[in-house]
């Protein structure tokens, strides 16, 4: 506000603290003293009040100057400074025998100790007594409007000037007048607003250091101190001088105004300061010293009563806000959707911090309530929000600066106070404020306070004090610290809640997947147990003759193929299964070479339909090119590659080389069948099967809406060399040879062929028990070598036979139909565990396994 009492000259002050050149107002003097109390320094008007002139004065001791008894009060006050910025007084005091009495004020200056005195008013005031009146009139202030505006009163009272103003800093460090004291007939400054630029950063910080400054008479002309610097060349830092004149520029500025006098006093709240006041008079015009220093400490008081107002509202405002804050925690735990409500969300939070609209944005979905931005706005908000710093508060009284365009929406929703209640993904709750239109009473236009002079940018007067008003737009009114802190809590406890929400929606999730898998368990043990009695039905029922025995065979191999995919696709959960795993099992159940059959391609998963599908496709496409294919002859193979077409679907291609030469079938049988219509009909995909003399090819087109990208694959398509193992028509292996085998199954079908496996693997004996009981009773009758125990019996399970058999010492392993969902007991967990339905191979490599044998699996 450098209209009022602004700046000091900064033109040639580039240091801090600020360093006025050599001139102080004429209504006191000045001495600066050495340490030795020497007087090193003096102002040009001394010789006004102590009758000696300065080249009189400069290297005297004091003690030729001032009376003893003046000197002892003085060393006494210079002794009580404490701190960079301290200032003694004394009042009343006689410097010179048989002279009139002083008002001395005594401070520190680099190094030397400096004193100013001006001549007493005779005052002897209560200013105790003073003090504590006005501090009691402050107290009995309801609210703070009323309290700026008597602590304005109260200073006009004392001082006696024309106007009398409390000036508060905003946060921009613009400055607007909120309350006034004048006489009638002068104008009002009420509601004015300043520039920051009218007081410099410099100046700022000599308002904190030096609480207040006088100027007596704008047309007083300054006298110079003698010397004006010392040996080194330094002036005398007057930052802390009450006498010091002040600029030229400010004294124009008072002039272009018609002030004739002005005095400010600082005040600071929490060590910043918070505002001035400022006071005018339009003629000359000097308080007492003593009445200064009194309504110094009255500022003092007033800015401690003012902390202490805006912390008790702050600490009111923010135990409402815990208030709420419980309220909200509260209603949320009996009722988990109130968080998705948000009228109800925006009435309670509106209840903390003002605002006129909420959007609630939570996993991508959102709800409104009041006034808000429309839809589509609101998401670019969330989108910017989601580039400010995780896990703070953002708040903005212009949405514009962070979204572009937000402008044409600012009348609905120019400020917002964004809540983040998760980090990833980042959910809000935001407060919308809509566009305060206001008219700013600038005293002089705030865009053009400065200009350039010989050394650089500094203030000019401005010439006329005009109110320049300026419309603001697009802007809201802006969020208090007070509302950001209330912001923070209420954060907290919407994370409370999400949290402890998210951990009940964890646990049902838990709950139910648990459920859900035991259903699938279930079923998959049932489907498994299906197939295997099928699958011993047709073992068992084998003719003596050679064409249906044939038949008996084929079916059997398709049941086996339909086995081993559902396998594959309930392993995990009925969900998709790889490529190469279809190829790799059924190209193992009939080839012995690990390079007959080799296959390539990208690393992708079917839908558990086109698995099923494929799986009897290549399982026919297997077997045709085993009895008359390439697989038919030593040194044929046949290769498999897929890949991704541009439309995302997964073409299959079979190419077979080095076989016998290839004619197209004369009839069209059930497996020619499954090749050329399984694929179209079932995926609505695409078949194409060439029988050329050279080895029959065939490609396979399944839709994308099949196939899915596996998982943790990445890089490019990666060759698999298919592993071997066995050939189910090669003789097994007796690793079972000589061995007693108690097999505990209570399906008789698949009980007659299972034992019929282990028959063949070489087993002496085989002692088969449907129930726990059984088979108990069997141990004891014949202690076997070797158990197999299927984990379900009916009702019950098989563990209390493992036990037995583990005191024995018996090695055994467990069959399922669970698959990986089978739960074994603590003592028990890593056994073998071979699931169903029983093939050979499985079983051969899970007794391998338990008798830790390294014969080859047949």
């Amino acid at each position: 506000m450098a209209n009022d009492f602004g700046p000091v000259d900064l033109t040639n002050c580039d240091r801090e603290p600020i360093h006025i050149l050599g001139a102080i107002q004429p209504i006191g003097f000045l001495l600066a003293l050495t340490a030795d109390w020497m007087i090193a320094r003096a102002s040009a008007n001394v010789a006004t009040f102590v009758g000696k002139t300065p080249d009189e004065l400069i290297g005297a001791p004091i003690g030729e100057v001032f009376a003893g008894s003046a000197i002892h009060d003085l060393r006494n006050r210079a002794a009580m400074l404490r701190g960079a910025d301290a200032i003694e007084r004394l009042f009343d005091c006689v410097l010179i025998a048989g002279g009139t009495p002083f008002d001395v004020a005594i401070h520190l200056s680099g190094g030397q100790v400096v004193i100013e005195a001006e001549p007493s008013s005779g005052e002897h005031g209560d200013a105790t007594g003073m003090v504590r009146s006005m501090i009691t009139r402050l107290d009995q202030c309801e609210d703070m409007p009323t309290f700026f505006r008597e602590g304005a009163r109260q200073v006009r009272a004392l001082i006696g000037f024309d106007r009398v103003m409390v000036y508060r800093f905003a946060a921009d460090g613009s400055g607007e007048v909120v309350a006034e004291a004048a006489k009638p007939g002068i104008g009002k400054f009420m509601g004015l607003r300043y520039p920051a630029s009218d007081i410099p950063v410099q100046a700022r910080e000599l308002y904190k250091r030096n609480l207040l400054r006088i100027i007596a008479d704008v047309n007083a002309v300054p006298v110079p101190i003698v010397p004006a610097r010392n040996e080194a060349g330094q002036p005398l830092d007057l930052s802390l001088s009450l006498l010091r004149a002040v600029s030229p520029i400010h004294i124009e500025y008072l002039k272009n105004m018609g002030v004739g006098a002005s005095l400010s006093i600082s005040i600071l709240v929490e060590g910043k300061l918070w505002g001035l006041f400022a006071c005018h008079h339009y003629s000359a015009h000097c308080p007492s010293f003593e009445r200064r220093s009194v309504s110094e400490l009255f500022a003092q008081m007033f800015a401690m009563r003012l902390e202490s107002r805006e912390r008790q509202a702050t600490v009111e405002f923010e135990r409402r806000a815990r208030d709420i804050s419980d309220q909200l925690l509260g209603a949320v735990a009996s009722d988990e959707t109130l968080l998705k409500d948000p009228d109800w969300l925006g009435d309670i939070l509106t209840h903390a911090i003002a605002a006129d609209g909420v959007g609630v944005w939570i996993a991508g979905n959102y709800a409104f309530s009041g006034v808000t931005p429309p839809t589509e706005d609101f998401r670019r908000i969330i989108r910017a929000l989601n580039g400010t710093a995780a896990g703070k508060v953002y708040a903005t009284d212009n949405i514009a600066s962070i979204v572009p365009g937000a402008e044409s929406f600012a009348e609905s929703a120019a400020g917002m106070l964004a809540i983040p209640i998760s980090r990833s993904p980042r959910d809000y709750v935001v407060l919308f404020r809509s566009e305060l239109v206001r008219s700013v009473r600038w005293a002089g236009d705030p865009h053009k306070p400065v200009d350039y002079g010989p050394n650089g940018p500094r203030l000019t007067p401005r010439e006329s004090f005009a109110e320049w008003k300026e419309l603001v737009q697009g802007r809201s009114l802006p969020f208090t610290a007070s509302e950001l802190r209330v912001a923070e809590t209420l954060r907290a406890t919407l994370i409370e809640v999400v949290l402890r929400l998210a951990d009940e929606a964890s646990a049902e999730r838990q709950q139910a997947s648990a459920r859900q898998e035991l259903l699938i368990a279930e079923l998959n043990h049932r489907v498994r147990n299906i197939l295997g009695v099928i699958r011993g039905l047709i073992r068992q029922s084998q003719p003596s003759e050679p064409a249906v025995k044939d038949f008996v065979k084929v079916v059997d191999g398709r049941i086996h193929s339909l086995a081993r995919a559902h396998n594959q696709i309930t392993d995990d959960h009925w969900g998709p299964a790889p490529m190469q795993a279809l190829i790799d099992a059924e190209a193992a159940a009939f080839v012995d070479e690990r390079e007959r059959v080799v296959s390539e391609g990208v690393p992708v998963m079917l839908n558990p339909q086109a698995y099923s599908t494929m799986a009897l496709v290549v399982h026919e496409l297997v077997t045709n090119s085993t009895k008359y294919g390439s697989l038919s002859v030593p040194g044929g193979h046949v290769k498999i590659s897929w890949e991704r077409n541009p439309a995302g679907d997964l073409v299959l291609t079979w190419c077979e080389h080095g076989g016998p030469p290839v004619k197209a079938p004369t009839r069209k049988g059930f497996g020619t069948t499954i090749i050329d219509r399984s694929v179209p009909y079932d995926l609505g995909g695409s078949a194409n099967v060439e029988y050329n003399p050279d080895g029959v090819e065939a490609q396979f087109r399944i839709p994308a809406r099949h196939v899915s990208e596996a998982r943790n694959v990445t890089g490019p398509a990666i060759k698999y060399p298919r592993p071997a193992k066995g050939h189910p028509q090669t003789p097994p292996p007796r690793m079972l040879a000589g061995r007693d085998v108690l097999l505990v199954e209570d399906s008789l079908i698949i009980a007659l062929d299972a034992e019929d496996i282990i028959t063949r693997l070489g087993a002496e004996t085989i002692a088969t028990a449907a129930t726990v009981d059984a088979a108990l009773d069997a141990i004891e009758n014949q202690r076997p070598t070797v158990a197999m125990l299927d984990i379900n019996l009916g009702d019950r399970n098989s563990f209390a036979i493992a036990d037995r058999l583990m005191d024995l010492n018996v090695p055994f392993l467990f069959a399922t139909g669970y698959g990986e969902q089978a739960q074994l007991p603590i003592d028990h967990r890593g056994r073998t565990v071979v699931q169903k339905p029983y093939t050979l191979e499985n079983v051969a490599r899970a007794i391998e396994e338990l008798l830790g044998m390294r014969e080859e699996v047949g």
